[in-house]
């Protein structure tokens, strides 16, 4: 292990923006203080640029075990990395699915081999595996994942008894995808009814509706208001939703939060046009009116992480007719460059987007010494230059599916430099040959 310091960097931790250098020992930071050397230290200068803790990204589908002829957890954490994600957490929806603890332990096992980021995985609730999920220790995953809704790997939770007793069978967080299946399925016929199997793509968020996602989303609120579960709804997709979340606590005393994902904050459905089935997404993209009210709750707090639902799919598999094209697409490569851009617009501070993106996901899930640039925490950093113009092209895209619903988009600002357990893991587009990950540790 070795020694690194950072010199001339402009960190952004806590709401605040100052200058100062960083000594790294180890896995971890050891000083943060203006005017450091150290002449056993592998000196970087960043010249100014700024440093943020290495992004938490809540919600991934890195599509291992089973569908890893769409990206694995080596390909898709690599790509991570190179967005200045340093740490995931995996969804349950692989073949098989993670929804008993020998099959969670199997994805630990491959992550601590493959894996380029920091890792944990969800662990999949079901009809009918809740005495197994009640065996699960809360210290080894990162928490419960349900579907409300019927999604990629279906693995839906219809059953109201079961539901009921899973929220209070677990103190884990609980993450949902809320979308009402009766819904869908309802608006879905109308339109097959019309179309066949193709239905044009501008109807995808009609068919996954506004209805459909409050509808959900307000019965797992009342859910845990009635249980005391704490419940994390994922991808929040509409203006109708945020109202059902409050800004009038502390992040650590909420019992029911929200995620928002970088798709939801970027597209409209006007983008249906030109992108067509590259942006089919469940819950669907909707309105610019949806998408403006999203920013407006993350802003005022009660949208508490942006994350990015990264899914990919191949490219023949996106080029279907509408009923027969997966849901999803890749985006951890590109998320930080595209808040970055909309800092950069005026839209977000970049305080606020550390806040949403490194700190919030930490306390939520009660990470252990992560999502922070604090002396003691795990030295997960990314220098980012937001003056530093690049196009998202075929040829620099890192995901194993090949594309991004990015393509053609010129970003102002670039990651150069990626840290994880204070090591050098990243830089100027090259990775470091080892890899240095860890699974996630938990204070609970």
């Amino acid at each position: 292990m070795g020694r690194i310091l950072i010199k001339n960097a402009k960190v952004v931790n806590e709401g605040k923006v100052f200058e100062t250098d960083i000594l790294i020992k180890d896995d971890y930071i050891e000083k943060i203080e203006a005017g450091l050397s150290d002449s056993n230290a592998k000196t970087i200068d960043v010249l100014g640029n700024y440093i943020l803790p290495g992004v938490i990204d809540d919600q991934v589908h890195f599509r291992e075990p089973g569908l890893t002829h769409k990206g694995n957890i080596e390909s898709e954490s690599r790509a991570a990395l190179a967005g200045g994600i340093t740490t995931f957490m995996e969804q349950p929806n692989t073949n098989p699915q993670t929804t008993t603890i020998e099959k969670l332990e199997e994805k630990f096992s491959v992550a601590s081999k493959a894996s380029y980021a920091n890792y944990s995985f969800l662990f999949g609730g079901t009809n009918d595996n809740l005495e197994e999920l009640k065996k699960l220790d809360p210290k080894s995953c990162s928490g419960v994942k349900l579907f409300l809704g019927s999604s990629t790997g279906n693995m839906l939770v219809d059953n109201e008894e079961v539901l009921e007793k899973i929220f209070r069978n677990t103190e884990l967080v609980i993450s949902t995808h809320c979308e009402d299946e009766g819904t869908i399925r309802r608006n879905l016929e109308h339109y097959k009814n019309q179309f066949g199997d193709a239905i044009p793509i501008k109807y995808h968020p009609i068919i996954r509706s506004e209805q459909a996602c409050y509808l959900s989303s307000s019965k797992a609120i009342a859910l845990a208001k009635k249980t005391g579960a704490r419940l994390h709804v994922f991808h929040l997709s509409t203006g109708k939703e945020t109202n059902l979340f409050t800004n009038d606590i502390p992040l650590e005393q909420k019992k029911i939060t929200a995620e928002v994902c970088i798709h939801h904050l970027w597209f409209s459905d006007v983008d249906y046009g030109t992108k067509g089935t590259l942006i089919k997404w469940n819950p669907a993209v909707k309105t610019a009116n949806d998408r403006a009210q999203l920013w407006d709750a993350l802003l005022d707090d009660r949208i508490d992480v942006i994350a990015t639902d990264h899914a990919p799919h191949l490219l023949e598999e996106k080029d279907n007719a509408y009923t027969k094209a997966p849901s999803g697409g890749p985006l951890v490569q590109h998320a930080l460059p595209a808040m970055l851009q909309k800092h950069k617009e005026g839209k977000i501070s970049l305080e606020k987007l550390v806040e949403k993106m490194c700190h919030n996901p930490a306390k939520l899930f009660d990470i252990e010494k992560r999502g922070y640039v604090k002396e003691g925490f795990f030295a997960d950093l990314v220098e980012v230059d937001l003056n530093s113009k690049w196009e998202v092209k075929k040829a620099n895209i890192l995901y194993k599916c090949g594309w991004s619903p990015f393509e053609g988009v010129t970003f102002d600002s670039k990651v150069k430099r990626t840290f994880i357990n204070g090591h050098l893991a990243y830089e100027n587009s090259g990775f470091s040959k080892e890899k240095h990950a860890k699974r996630l540790t938990f204070n609970r």
